[in-house]
């Protein structure tokens, strides 16, 4: 395990081999009754497949086992069945760079040679992984880096799942057989807020967030998960009934006019629309808590007045406000908002009786903070004079 206080590394490992043809199905990210009837067809007697499945979750997701040779409960005729038809694969790591602040940014290979990133906060006693759901994005908000990628595919379960698996390979947190457990998760939290819309791939996503939180294998629990949305009205509330995780909505801005510049699907689905959808949300309470995710761009959305408005819309709305100063990258049409304008855009909110944190920016130096996320292949950037007309600047 690399030191995370380290200063910016890179590690450029060794390029895979291009995808081949595989009769073999891949195991992760198929959810119980998915793996049960996949190993029912290929000859598992009905009666064991329960108990099969049973062992083979525990060694993929409890153990992080990748051998079917070293799943030692199951016969060796069994095992060789399963090396048979069946694999354990991951995303590919093609380069991880740490951060000065421990923060850890990978560039993740899939199937088809696509490129997806995925980022791991740590903090005292604790860690967030930041995963994608999509390669590229199809909502193209004009202050996020990963909205100037065009949308070429949603990931699968699998990928999804196994981005939080490759990194609890690098941090060494897999459990050691005959020791002592250590309740202490390095990766005690996942968001999907990395690259894509996660309502624009609900089917996987929710398939994923199954396997996650599954008690007998990787076990976070729903309230460690959080799902952020653009505001994707018609899927809102499956998110509550069939994922039961958290729920963040990328806000940003108080009027449609702007919101339409800043966030495009809001011209489908408008401020009213979205917040109405919020308030019948079936989880609401105070315990469970909407986050609004408000970008500070200066000039922008950052006055007195933007302050005053957010805090009417979402009356009646059990809520906290996260106000994330904007992360910059090359031809970005926008600014951060002074530090003095957001202190004071938190200090209104909070005396409304609000949770206003200050989203302290993590991994800049290596364009992994909230809205720089970027396959390397797309790094060819657009010019600032195309990313403003497209924003409507």
């Amino acid at each position: 395990m690399t030191d995370a206080s380290a200063p910016i590394t890179q590690d450029v490992l060794t390029i895979p081999r291009k995808d081949l043809s595989s009769d073999k199905i891949n195991l992760v990210g198929l959810t119980r009754p998915q793996l049960r009837a996949a190993l029912i067809e290929a000859g598992t007697p009905e009666k064991q497949a329960k108990m099969r499945e049973g062992q083979i979750w525990q060694w993929v997701y409890y153990w992080g086992v990748r051998d079917f040779n070293a799943m030692t409960n199951l016969a060796k005729a069994y095992r060789e069945m399963l090396e048979a038809k069946f694999e354990i694969r991951l995303p590919e790591v093609v380069t991880r760079q740490i951060s000065e602040d421990g923060t850890r940014k990978y560039l993740l290979r899939i199937q088809g040679g696509h490129e997806v990133e995925a980022v791991y906060i740590p903090e005292e006693g604790r860690g967030t992984l930041c995963v994608s759901s999509q390669v590229g994005c199809t909502l193209t908000c004009s202050f996020c880096h990963t909205g100037t990628q065009k949308l070429v595919r949603n990931l699968t379960a699998g990928e999804i799942v196994g981005q939080l698996m490759l990194v609890r390979d690098d941090l060494g947190e897999w459990p050691e057989q005959n020791s002592p457990k250590n309740e202490q998760r390095l990766v005690s939290n996942v968001v999907l807020m990395g690259m894509g819309e996660p309502l624009y791939n609900f089917d996987n996503v929710r398939d994923a967030m199954k396997v996650v939180m599954d008690g007998e294998g990787l076990s976070l629990s729903r309230r460690r998960i959080t799902l952020s949305t653009s505001g994707v009205v018609p899927e809102i509330a499956k998110t509550a009934e069939e994922i039961g995780c958290l729920l963040a909505i990328s806000f940003h801005a108080t009027t449609d006019e702007v919101r339409n510049k800043l966030v495009p699907i809001n011209k489908r689905w408008n401020i009213e629309a979205l917040l109405n959808a919020l308030r019948d949300y079936p989880r609401l309470s105070n315990s469970e808590r909407i986050t609004f995710e408000y970008v500070m761009l200066k000039d922008v959305n950052d006055t007195d007045e933007d302050a005053r408005r957010l805090i009417k819309l979402i009356r009646g709305i059990p809520a906290k406000i996260n106000l994330i100063p904007f992360n910059e990258w090359p031809g970005a049409p926008y600014q951060r908002s002074d530090w003095e304008r957001i202190e004071r855009f938190a200090d209104i909110i909070y005396k409304a009786g609000y949770a206003s944190p200050i989203r302290t920016p993590r991994g800049e130096d290596i364009m992994a903070a909230c809205g720089q996320l970027k396959s390397a292949t797309e790094r060819a950037r657009k010019s600032r004079k195309d990313i403003e007309s497209e924003a409507g600047l």
